[in-house]
């Protein structure tokens, strides 16, 4: 028993050790804001979260309901508008469509994607997807419009590189998404007149990461590419963090 906790303690210490980025200097944006992606909660940001205030920064958490893709933008705006100042928006997934969208807030000063869509005028989620389809066959719908991923491939779809234990219950707690917010075309992308970060996936099962790569090319992105699930925001925190402070840090 004391050697199990003794073991679960020293791999939390490991999820969250790696080079920090410094401190943010005077001037520098200080508010991130994070936006969970499908099939999640903002719950998945913890590790993130936690690395950021760390090292400087103030944090704000999205729980947006997943119900449209507008209602989605309204949550994100409402936490926007609280900013104390500037602020670096940032989408996981679904997400990204998200923060495409409420990107055009004035507090928002750049952008980060992590594993995420980055939809351009016009496009909609859904046929984006089947462009470049994913290697999961697991989303289903519900009754009542709404989408969830078969528990039982879960982990190894979107979450390969988390502990199974972890994963499992992210199944099982994940959040219901409105089938109708991946049918909303987008109409005016903040990444075209915002600076923007992107993090590519390359082991992604829920959105194929060549789809990442051209999404990320054609917004002139700052890509980097890490060997992680869709998850990676949980499954290499530092990594994410890192990227997110230097959008952070970048001259403006």
């Amino acid at each position: 028993m004391i050697r199990s906790a003794i073991l679960t303690a020293a791999a939390s210490l490991v999820a969250l050790s790696g080079p920090s980025v410094a401190a943010p200097p005077s001037g520098a944006v200080r508010n991130i804001v994070l936006v969970h992606g499908a099939f999640a909660d903002g719950s998945g940001w913890k590790a993130v979260a936690t690395l950021l205030e760390r090292d400087g920064y103030t944090v704000s958490i999205v729980q947006q309901p997943m119900t449209s893709l507008e209602d989605d933008v309204t949550a994100t705006n409402r936490i926007l508008d609280r900013q104390s100042g500037p602020a670096v928006l940032v989408g996981h997934s679904y997400g990204g469509g998200v923060i495409t969208e409420a990107g055009n807030n004035p507090n928002v000063v750049s952008l980060v994607y992590v594993a995420a869509f980055a939809p351009d005028e016009g496009e909609r989620l859904g046929p984006l997807t089947q462009s470049k389809p994913p290697a999961t066959k697991g989303i289903a719908p519900t009754k009542d419009g709404f989408l969830l991923v078969d528990p039982t491939v879960f982990p190894a779809d979107f979450a390969a590189d988390v502990p199974l234990q972890e994963a499992r219950f992210m199944a099982i707690s994940q959040m219901p998404t409105a089938a109708k917010a991946f049918g909303t075309p987008i109409t005016s992308p903040a990444w075209k007149t915002k600076p923007t970060w992107a993090i590519v996936a390359t082991q992604d099962r829920m959105i194929n990461p060549d789809l990442e790569r051209m999404m990320y090319k054609r917004a002139r992105a700052t890509v980097t590419e890490l060997r992680a699930s869709h998850a990676v925001y949980v499954s290499q925190p530092r990594a994410v963090a890192n990227i997110i402070e230097a959008a952070a840090r970048a001259p403006r």
